[in-house]
């Protein structure tokens, strides 16, 4: 056996995990089959009494290898369900003849089974977990290190290994609910008090207390599988508790999902199902919905692009080969505002000296205040030590003198979005540093090529976009303009991987991708509001689509005069040639007239109250733009906001600002939180199909207009039956 080490001391085997060329176990095909290979060895040998597993490698185990279950994803494009199905039922059939011994109900009430044990050490997610739950005896570290839970419903997955059968009738269907459809993960005292574990034990000396549990037991049956059996605090379709917990769970899962997970429901199903059958078929009810979600392929977008795709931009997969790393050790930060402090947190909090320099010392010490106050909040809250956090701190100076931007080997620029004052800093730091080095611009929306006329050496210029909070948002943008050559695209994506965030690179233009996608969804919601459209409908079909909030609250957060000096900024360079939007009358209304500019200012299209209460939406909205006599459907105002986003995206990869799928649903999902549900823009076209999405497309161009209009890189795909992702169809195909 290749991922297990199998060897029997005094009579008990141990199974040692250990997948080669993997940091931490997962479970793959191969894992799979030896798993079986070795309980049928334990339980076939007279002369072995029981077992331990246990991981070879410093954490448990991780759950399925991703790449499998792209594998399966890939495969529910061809295969027949019943396919599908034999291969999610697999791991569940051999789990099950692990806890039974192979034996039937009756054979298993007379004589139960041999022990197997479980020692986890770390992490045990997935089916990395299930693991262990469907072992009679768990014990774990008691090192603080154990992380265990079933994280599968945020890949648009439930448990496929008992789960979702196990857990509740260990803890109780209530309990097992709030970590199921959460995904929470849970410590190894936590394990404990819920009964999960017998007993925590010093790491070293775990798989030896494990052995002493099989040697004290050495005929056992699971609580499920003995007769009378009942779910802790009630089970059953007709058990009152029961009744009420699902009555409330189905109730608090629309509320958070609106439907567009149905993991959360298919997970309530199986628990409910699998509470009134026996344990064999429960588990079978577990693999159907499993293989449904396999079948229904939002599973295997969400998977692709949140995990595989995030992990490899994470990597270097964007970066240019044959260059050597490019550490920053000690970087400038210019502008000590909002974006400038919180780069400099994350950069210092990453072991990174940063100057950070403001047009006077009040400026540069209430950025650097900002830190401060970040450091205090973590301390207090134990995320941080007090001398990690006076060592983050010690790493910032601040400053109004560019002389100390000497022996800086990055500059990032986060001034404000003019022109002229950012080429005028940018003259005043290369004057100290040398045009050799490489310089960012933290800009939002200014073209990089422009920006670069700034500097001598316009091929050491790149824009590096961070999205506010700097440390909370984990995208990172990185422009590269005309003349921007590969060793500053290598500097760039070195410095975001040392901060630990997630590249995207893309080509120059206005708005680049992140903020010229982004603003299609708050441009829209301002088009409906001038249609008279009611604007808590708009506000709740955003979120009902699976946006983190409506446009017109987003658009109050980001502050509606920034849009209007954009959308002015834009007329002027365009000339002729700015095609207006519907909503910019909103915009100018809001801003010429009104002086509401968002939250900054304390009104825009909501009310803020000062003494702190619940934000609203402003009435007087309806004096300005009054309410049509005829209000959409909530799918139609739904539709519009998701098509007007995709269609921008799509746009972007037609004119090269993108020049991959996977940068586009990346950056649309952790810059601006576009629906996860889908995958990202790109994969959901690809889910849907182009011939679909262009129909709709076309229907809401002719309704509403060209807006919506798809480019013509995505008819010629439709009609020559190319997708964005070829690979996961070619596979398929195979």
């Amino acid at each position: 056996m290749k991922t297990i080490k199998f060897q029997v001391e005094d009579g008990v085997a141990l199974i040692g995990i250990d997948v080669p060329g993997q940091s931490m176990n997962v479970i793959t095909e191969q894992f799979t089959t030896e798993l079986e290979e070795a309980v049928d060895k334990v339980l076939s040998d007279d002369a072995i009494i029981g077992a331990v597993i246990h991981s070879e490698k410093d954490a448990f185990m991780a759950g399925a290898d991703l790449r499998m279950l792209m594998g399966l994803a890939a495969m529910a494009k061809t295969a027949s369900p019943g396919e599908i199905f034999k291969n999610a039922v697999r791991l569940n059939r051999i789990l099950r003849k692990m806890e039974t011994g192979g034996k039937d109900a009756k054979e298993l009430m007379r004589s139960k089974t041999k022990p197997f044990a479980a020692a986890i050490n770390g992490t045990a997610l997935g089916g990395g977990f299930e693991l262990p739950l469907a072992c009679h005896l768990r014990i774990a570290a008691d090192d603080g290190s154990v992380k265990m839970g079933l994280p599968e419903v945020m890949v648009g997955l439930i448990p496929g290994a008992g789960g979702t059968q196990r857990l509740p009738r260990l803890i109780g269907i209530q309990a097992s609910l709030q970590l199921l459809s959460t995904g929470k993960n849970i410590s190894g005292k936590e394990g404990v008090g819920f009964g999960i574990l017998k007993a925590l034990a010093p790491r070293d000396q775990l798989v030896e207390k494990a052995k002493e549990l099989v040697k004290a037991n050495p005929k056992v049956i699971q609580p499920w599988d003995q007769k009378g059996f009942k779910y802790p605090g009630g089970g059953g379709a007709m058990h009152p508790g029961s009744v009420q917990t699902f009555m409330a769970a189905n109730a608090m899962a629309r509320d958070k999902t609106y439907g567009n997970y149905p993991a959360v429901q298919y997970i309530l199903s199986s628990v409910y199902e699998g509470s009134i059958v026996p344990m064999d078929k429960a588990v079978e009810i577990e693999s159907k919905y499993f293989s449904r979600l396999i079948m229904e392929g939002q599973a295997g977008n969400m998977i692709r692009t949140l995990f595989v795709n995030k992990t490899a931009a994470e990597k270097g997969a964007r970066r240019p080969k044959n260059i050597d790393k490019l550490p920053t050790k000690k970087m400038g930060m210019l502008g000590a505002g909002l974006m400038g402090a919180g780069i400099a947190f994350v950069s210092a909090k990453a072991g990174i000296d940063v100057v950070l320099l403001d047009r006077d010392q009040a400026s540069a010490d209430k950025g650097r205040a900002y830190s401060e106050k970040l450091v205090e909040k973590a301390v207090k809250r134990r995320k941080m030590s007090k001398e990690d956090g006076e060592a983050l701190l010690a790493r910032i100076t601040a400053t109004d003198d560019y002389d100390k931007l000497k022996g800086t080997d990055l500059i990032i620029e986060a001034v404000f979005e003019d022109r002229g004052l950012k080429a005028d800093v940018t003259k005043k730091a290369l004057a100290v540093t040398g045009d050799d080095i490489i310089f960012a611009s933290n800009t939002s929306t200014l073209p990089i090529t422009g920006l670069a006329e700034a500097s001598s050496r316009p091929d050491n210029f790149i824009g590096i976009h961070f999205f506010s909070p700097v440390e909370k948002m984990p995208l990172v943008e990185i422009i590269t303009g005309e003349k921007t050559d590969d060793r500053a695209i290598a500097k760039a994506l070195d410095y975001v991987q040392q901060i630990r965030k997630t590249p995207i690179v893309v080509n120059d233009s206005r708005g680049f991708y992140t903020s010229r996608s982004f603003g299609t969804y708050v441009m829209e919601g301002y088009a409906m509001v001038a249609e008279g459209i009611n604007p808590a409908l708009i506000e709740n079909a955003g979120k009902m689509l699976g946006m983190p909030v409506g446009p017109l609250a987003v658009g109050d957060e980001v502050a509606i005069d920034l849009s209007y000096k954009i959308m002015n900024q834009t007329k002027k360079d365009l000339g002729d040639a700015y095609q207006a939007s519907p909503g910019d009358v909103v915009v100018d209304t809001f801003v010429e007239k009104l002086e509401r500019f968002g939250r900054k200012n304390g009104k825009g299209m909501y009310v803020y109250p000062e003494d702190g209460s619940k934000k609203h939406l402003w009435e007087g909205i309806a004096e300005h733009f009054p309410r049509a006599d005829t209000q959409p459907t909530v799918d139609e105002v739904k539709t519009r906001l998701l098509y007007r986003q995709i269609v921008e995206c799509a746009r972007c990869f037609a004119e090269g600002v993108l020049t991959t799928p996977e940068d586009g649903d990346l950056g649309a999902i952790f810059g601006w939180g576009f629906a996860p549900w889908t995958g990202g823009p790109f994969s959901h076209m690809d889910f849907i199909g182009l011939d679909t999405f262009i129909k709709e497309a076309d229907r809401l161009a002719e309704t509403y207009g060209e807006r919506f209009s798809v480019p013509d890189q995505v008819r010629d795909m439709a009609k020559s039956g190319k997708t964005y992702y070829p690979a996961l169809h070619a596979a398929a195909a195979e």
